[in-house]
């Protein structure tokens, strides 16, 4: 039996002019059809204080939200350390070795993205993306960013998904924004 692979998302997280927003799609698709146009796949942590978008596997991700919610209580809320141990965690474990989801993490200060090969990266221009669209969300809010500083982070993160909607297949326009407290 084939495994089907589930494709979806664009997750996009911006810090500008003083405003951290993390924003994603909703949709969900399964082969070559859509299987869910609206999924939620933005969470707060730390009643707001943390954002986190997730992409790939919803079940792995809810996994790995779950042990980095878990690992935000065991460091008092240090969301470097949080993610630095879930992405050693992640690589290490056998069970965890094999989820298949990327996560985007923000608070007040900072962006990062985590991914099962154990990288917690500091994005340039603070600007991180992950999924299917994540590349034309990217490259739209690069564009924004630098041509149209006077727009809001939640500004350029809804027109920047609306764009890689426009364009990915496996992106759509059904957006969950979130701006972190």
């Amino acid at each position: 039996m084939s495994k089907t692979r589930v494709r979806s998302t664009t997750v996009l997280a911006i810090v500008h002019n003083g405003e951290v927003v993390v924003g994603a799609d909703g949709q969900a698709t399964m082969g070559n059809y859509v299987a869910k146009s609206n999924v939620k796949k933005v969470r707060t942590l730390q009643d707001g204080k943390i954002i986190t978008g997730f992409a790939g596997s919803t079940a792995d991700a809810f996994t790995l939200l779950e042990r980095f919610d878990e690992k935000l209580n065991a460091y008092g809320g240090n969301m470097k350390r949080a993610a630095i141990e879930l992405a050693k965690d992640w690589r290490m474990d056998r069970y965890l070795r094999k989820l298949e989801a990327m996560l985007v993490v923000a608070n007040k200060e900072e962006v990062l993205v985590l991914s099962g090969t154990g990288d917690v990266l500091e994005p340039d221009n603070q600007i991180a993306a992950i999924g299917s669209g994540a590349m034309y969300a990217q490259a739209a809010a690069h564009a924004l960013k630098k041509h149209a500083p006077q727009l809001s982070a939640e500004e350029i993160v809804r027109e920047s998904l609306n764009i890689a909607a426009d364009i990915c297949i496996y992106t759509n326009h059904n957006l969950i924004v979130e701006k972190v407290k």
